[in-house]
């Protein structure tokens, strides 16, 4: 149903800049009718406790986080999908695998929002539809066998899609925002917080404070009323290093520091280091090189490498970006180049494989030498 602003508000002074409102299924009728099922449902916890015991330094496998920037096409997301599932099959015994399954994108100005909000790429903005897509493309990548994680960018869209995430992050332009804070206190998946984008840490120490905390602030329910929510706090928050205006922050000495802090500010000094991004220029061809020295830096007998509980990937297809501009797409991909991105530069698929396996290998490393002898243990959490 839509309804003009003026019919909406009943007065003059209200919504004057407001075209229209156009309501939306609730969360609870798009869940009954795209359901989470024993199979699913089990994927995605099995995923949390997994990533949850990563990060507390209770399985020594190496948490890769890797895919498409951004799904903007379901279709070749799943191919991608389908791959990623035989790679972590493949890769099991070393790497636990996330797939990246990204629906809604910050915009530094004005630009295409992700999937959500304007899933037929056209700018007409079919929230519903884009609400439908993503979680049929969630229930289909569970069913495969894969943990899913996402970037949370609107406070409202969790309550459709939450259910089927494992992991959850915060991106640099919004670790500062006390509205993400305060819902990912509520989130009932382990959530990063980058820090910001000029290369701040103490926002992203800031937030995972804020978020271990129980909150209460306005929000939905199941059935899209208006709600006090109320949560008890995410004990499994913790820190994301993606570089910053200054350079990069992966190397040893920056691993390290950033643990050393976490630990001094009583949060988990294990942290994920995200290899594209500032971190890499965003230059996907660099991102396969940081890649790799990640990988070096896991093999040392450093505590930077104990660090590093881990990794992050921009994958697609195709590699490279390219350009979408919804006025000449006007509905649909035919347009695109398959399986190619239209938000940052992602690795192509061939150059993925090669990543991830050594990865692995750096993953098997570690946990030979940690089992034979103990590295240099990380600072205690205080408190």
């Amino acid at each position: 149903m839509t309804t003009t602003a003026a019919e909406a508000a009943g007065t003059t002074t209200s919504n004057l800049r407001v075209s229209q409102f156009t309501a939306l299924p609730s969360p609870s009728e798009l869940q009954a009718e795209l359901p989470l099922d024993a199979v699913t449902g089990n994927v995605v916890e099995r995923g949390r406790d997994q990533v949850r015991a990563i990060m507390d330094g209770l399985d020594d496998r190496l948490l890769v986080v890797v895919g498409p920037c951004s799904i903007h096409d379901p279709k070749a997301g799943l191919d991608y999908a389908r791959r990623l599932a035989a790679a972590a099959r493949a890769h099991e015994e070393d790497l636990l695998i996330v797939m990246r399954a990204y629906f809604e994108k910050p915009r530094t100005t004005v630009g295409w929002k992700g999937l959500i909000n304007d899933p037929r790429l056209d700018g007409s903005h079919q929230v519903a539809t884009g609400l439908r897509m993503a979680r049929k493309f969630l229930l289909e990548v569970a069913r495969l066998g894969l943990p899913a994680g996402t970037e949370f960018l609107e406070p409202i869209s969790p309550q459709y899609t939450a259910d089927l995430i494992s992991w959850g992050a915060i991106g640099a332009r919004t670790t500062e925002s006390q509205i993400h804070r305060q819902l990912s206190s509520g989130l009932s998946m382990p959530v990063g917080f980058k820090n910001g984008t000029d290369g701040d840490l103490q926002i992203a120490l800031d937030a995972c404070n804020a978020a271990g905390a129980p909150q209460s602030f306005l929000g939905i329910d199941g059935e899209g009323r208006a709600s006090l929510v109320a949560t008890a706090g995410n004990q499994d928050t913790h820190v994301i290093l993606r570089g910053g205006r200054k350079g990069p922050n992966y190397a040893a000495v920056d691993v390290e520091e950033a643990s050393g802090k976490a630990a001094g500010a009583g949060i988990n000094p294990r942290l994920i280091v995200d290899a594209s991004h500032a971190n890499s220029g965003k230059s996907h061809h660099r991102q396969a090189e940081v890649a790799l020295e990640i990988g070096a830096q896991l093999e040392t007998d450093g505590p930077s490498a104990r660090a590093i509980a881990g990794v992050m990937l921009e994958s697609f297809l195709v590699g490279g970006a390219q350009k979408l501009d919804v006025a000449e797409v006007a509905g649909g991909t035919a347009g695109l180049t398959y399986g190619q991105s239209v938000t940052d530069a992602c690795m192509e698929w061939d150059v993925t494989v090669d990543a991830l396996a050594n990865l692995a290998r750096a993953s098997r490393a570690r946990r030979a030498r940690t089992a034979a002898a103990p590295a240099i243990a990380l600072p205690a959490l205080q408190g």
